[in-house]
């Protein structure tokens, strides 16, 4: 259940800002008609909406989920659709100007008032606002109109314009529907390697009527910016510094002569910490801005997940006319705290603590430089009016559940929407946010490059109040990928790609951050080596790094995506940098999920349907005709498994067709798990590696893809696996299988140092003791503040000479003690690893580890005791089914006999009534090996 500040919070961000005279009417109450003449459709519409929605609610069409629909409805994205509605019951004054505000309209609209054109649009990410008295005044029964347009078909036309360039060959990816990069709509709508390609239209935002008289203005948009005296974008500030408050409406009307404003801020208990008049006071066209100081002693600070509490403040903004009258007002939820990406040069301080020469690249929170965990957050639906408060929750508490404190809000999707930044301010979720340009070069018209300045304004300016926002990125692989491609493929043009690179993403996107922003920090694009040179006071304050590299050195953060799975667990194949923000493999979604969308006779691994809703092919489109190019993302699943696993032999399809599944995902986390442990050692070694970001953290749909949440919200095995691996302090082994070097650190995130035990025992797969391993069975250690130490070091080839390596599994077990930050409790620490010396499960003596399930029989707490009786029990897994959603405490564990291990549940929804306890089951690898 959401809290009262949380509830408030969605409430402050949802609605219009008003004042006490104006009258405005939301046009979700409106009576809206969705019309095609082509195919002679009419349906009910509504607002917030899309074309799809309302013809599947109308039962035009089915789910456009279900089955191969993302093909068979590309028909409703070829075509326009018209939205009307009568205004005529509203009795509209006709002595007040009218404005008609949409928060959002996806994308190409011609919007018409009693049949008068006002105005058209291009960017699904505006707020657009049109002032329609006078078209009003002139009939008797007003009406509205939004006709829709094609973005397919429009990006197609906008292909034969002079906004096409001769772009060098590979830069420019296509997935589905071609020429995305020419309109200013989510560019994942016209597909991705893990989504459908649906191109939805129509107002996908809320959108409102608003009247003023003469006197009155209506505000639109509100910008808050807290930050540290004398701090600016990207430079870490100085803490000791009082907080500056700047506020600025933008508003709709005229503002007064000698307008002010006052600023108040209130804590969650409506205590007043803060009040005063604005000083600074100025007014650009329909905007008016100011700031205030806020003493130290006078707030709390806000804290990511795990540092500490999220205090949040709600902060007043009031416009004042000549006499200090209140003309309107604004409140939204804020936080103090800084958030800095640090992209310094390495210090003479850091190069004495043996930290590598080159630049940093980790981010610090209010003086604190902390390990960055986390995923990547793609759209949650391709139905934007679908996303609601209630799925965001859930997501997010999943977040927490899993020991994350950082989401990067990939590009490109949708600018988030206020709720969603409000869930992560209250669960301290940081959101690294992008602006919505990805894998592509982009035009640099003038036109274009205006309309994207009002989209980058428009949004920086909503949601900088949000201490969830943790950094704006200029785009999604940019110079990492497309910078190189275009050297590559057209190398003596290359200044000239590289010239309308930093025409967008710094002369348009870092002024659009900067001018409106002291507090956040920017990049021109996702993956970078950093800026040479940083100077505020010039006219291009960013130079880019871009190849400018010392050898030796390491800058910048790293992706890495390999699809050979035969150097999966080759520790020398990833890459070494100071963050990791990308990386990962697909894996099927459970039979469960698959139920869900795919008919009956279509569950199997290699079914034409499955095939299709795999994405992951090469760039260029896929279709019911070509569909062989499908297999190339099931293929590398495949192999993977086979690589590694025992590959499930069923005899029951079904039964198959799920153990594949679960497989593929095995493999998934297994991989994860071993780059995420490689990532976080590095914080304690040269690199200073300070971040794993992995792709991806949830599902758009239900298709093979590489989320560790499925479209439902179940876990895969790999979101439990994270949340083992994202523990406080951890224990995990590094081989070196060509060399049989066998290392274990131990690693902590935590501020304080750490003290404890790393217990090592070798079994054999019986699950008994083994001899002659010439490993030390407990091994003390103390770590320091985020950082790293070594454990243990022998060798495989050696141990081999005295053990059967086929036949043995490392159990490594650390208990610790030490303080989690902002907190003066002493608290306890364990985590479990196990290794086994041969790459493929499939080579070694694997036993029937004799799993036994007992149902702790508490309906209002439910949990399982698990345990082995007779081997050990590689990849312990807990299924329920279909009907409940939410996730285990612990999954895909390792069990031995004796240690047996018992789980609760958390449920976030049932419509079984409880019944779903009943058919809880439990396997292992081992079940793959069975008939």
């Amino acid at each position: 259940m959401a809290s009262l500040l949380q509830t408030t919070a969605l409430a402050l961000s949802c609605a219009p800002l008003l004042t006490a005279a104006q009258r405005v009417v939301s046009m979700s109450d409106l009576s809206w008609t969705v019309t095609n003449p082509n195919y002679t459709i009419s349906v009910t519409g509504n607002v917030p909406s899309q074309a799809h929605l309302d013809l599947y609610n109308a039962q035009v069409i089915g789910d456009p989920y279900y089955g191969l629909n993302d093909f068979n409805l590309r028909w409703v994205a070829e075509t326009n659709w018209t939205y009307s509605a009568s205004l005529s019951a509203l009795d509209l004054s006709s002595n007040a100007s009218t404005w008609l505000v949409f928060n959002g309209l996806d994308t190409f609209s011609t919007i018409t008032a009693c049949e008068q054109m006002i105005a058209s649009t291009n960017n699904q990410f505006r707020q657009y606002y049109f002032e329609v008295a006078q078209a009003l005044s002139d009939c008797t029964s007003p009406t509205i109109s939004i006709n829709f347009g094609s973005a397919p078909n429009i990006a197609d036309a906008l292909a034969n314009t002079s906004l096409n360039e001769p772009w060098p060959y590979g830069t420019q990816m296509t997935y589905e529907f071609p020429n995305r990069w020419f309109v200013r709509k989510e560019q994942s709508d016209f597909g991705w390697d893990w989504g459908p390609a649906f191109a939805p239209a129509g107002p996908w935002q809320p959108a409102y009527i608003v009247q003023l008289s003469s006197n009155e203005v209506y505000v639109r948009n509100t910008l808050l910016d807290i930050y540290r005296q004398g701090q600016v974008s990207n430079l870490p500030p100085d803490q000791t510094q009082p907080w500056i408050v700047n506020a600025s409406l933008d508003v709709l009307g005229t503002l007064p002569p000698n307008a002010g404003l006052r600023i108040d801020i209130r804590d969650a208990n409506n205590n007043t910490v803060a009040s005063s008049i604005a000083s600074n006071v100025t007014t650009t066209g329909e905007a008016i801005s100011g700031s205030i100081n806020v003493g130290n002693n006078s707030v709390d600070l806000w804290w990511p997940n795990g540092m500490g509490p999220q205090n949040l403040y709600y902060a007043t903004v009031t416009l004042l006319g000549s006499n200090n009258n209140s003309i309107a007002t604004s409140t939204v939820r804020t936080a103090f705290r800084t958030i800095v990406l640090n992209m310094e040069p390495v210090s003479q301080q850091q190069l004495s603590q043996g930290i590598r020469n080159g630049n940093n690249w980790h981010f610090e929170t209010n003086g604190h430089e902390f390990y960055a965990k986390g995923s990547n957050f793609i759209p949650p639906d391709a139905f934007w009016p679908r996303v609601t408060p209630a799925r965001i929750q859930q997501l997010f508490d999943s977040v927490v559940d899993g020991g994350q404190n950082m989401l990067r809000v990939w590009a490109s999707g949708a600018y988030q929407p206020d709720f969603i930044y409000d869930i992560a301010d209250e669960l301290g979720i940081l959101l690294w946010s992008e602006f919505e340009f990805s894998d592509s070069l982009y035009p640099v018209a003038p036109d274009f490059l205006d309309n994207v300045r009002e989209e980058a304004n428009y949004n920086v300016r909503r949601v900088n109040h949000h201490p969830s926002l943790a950094l704006w990125a200029g785009g999604n692989e940019l110079e990492n990928l497309e910078l190189q491609i275009a050297n590559e493929s057209d190398p003596g043009n290359y200044s000239r790609w590289l010239h309308e690179y930093e025409t967008l993403f710094l002369g348009v996107l870092l002024p659009a951050v900067y001018e409106n922003s002291r507090s956040i920090s920017y990049i021109p694009s996702s993956t970078t080596n950093g800026y040479l040179t940083l100077n505020h006071s010039a006219p291009m304050p960013m130079v880019e790094r871009y190849n400018n590299l010392t050898a030796g050195y390491i800058y910048g953060d790293t992706d890495h995506y390999d699809y050979d799975s035969s150097v999966a667990f080759n520790l020398s194949s990833y890459p070494v940098g100071r963050f990791a923000n990308e990386f990962g493999f697909h894996s099927m979604p459970s039979l469960q999920t698959w139920q869900d969308v795919v008919p009956p006779q279509d569950l199997s691994f290699n079914s034409s349907t499955i095939q299709l809703r795999n994405h992951h092919y090469p760039s260029g489109g896929l279709n019911t005709s070509n569909f062989a190019n499908s297999t190339m993302g099931m293929g590398e699943m495949t192999i993977a498994v086979q690589r590694y696993y025992p590959a499930p032999n069923k005899a029951d399809p079904l039964a198959n067709f799920s153990s594949w599944c679960l497989a593929t995902q095995i493999f998934q986390a297994d991989f994860y798990r071993s780059q995420i442990a490689y990532y976080r050692r590095g914080s304690g070694l040269p690199e200073r590696q300070l971040g794993s970001l992995y792709w991806q953290l949830e599902d758009i749909w239900q298709a093979p893809t590489w989320a560790g949440i499925e479209y439902s919200g179940r876990w895969k095995v790999l979101h439990y696996v994270a949340k083992d691996v994202y523990s406080r302090v951890i224990v995990a082994p590094y081989w070196n299988y060509t060399t049989g070097d066998l290392t274990a650190y131990v690693t902590s995130d935590l501020w304080d140092v750490v003290n404890g035990s790393v217990d090592a025992v070798w079994y054999d797969w019986n699950g008994s003791v083994l001899a002659n391993t010439n490993t030390s069975t407990s091994v003390p250690f103390t770590v320091g503040a985020l950082n790293t130490t070594k454990v243990l070091q022998t060798n495989t080839n050696t141990l081999g000479q005295t053990i059967d390596l086929s036949n043995a599994v490392l159990r490594l077990s650390l208990t610790a003690t030490g303080y989690l930050p902002n907190n003066s409790t002493l608290t306890s620490f364990t985590h479990e690893f196990w290794f086994h010396p041969v790459l493929s499960l499939a080579d070694a003596k694997l036993v029937d580890p004799g799993l036994k399930l007992t149902y702790g029989n508490d309906t209002n707490d439910p949990s399982w005791t698990v345990e082995a009786t007779s081997g050990v029990s590689a990849w312990t897994w807990l299924d329920f089914p279909s009907g409940v959603v939410g996730n285990f405490e612990d999954n895909g564990f390792w069990l031995v006999p004796g240690l047996p291990r018992t789980v609760g549940f958390t449920v976030k929804n049932d419509s079984t009534g409880g019944e779903w306890v009943k058919n809880v089951t439990v396997s292992s690898l081992w079940d793959f090996t069975t008939p």
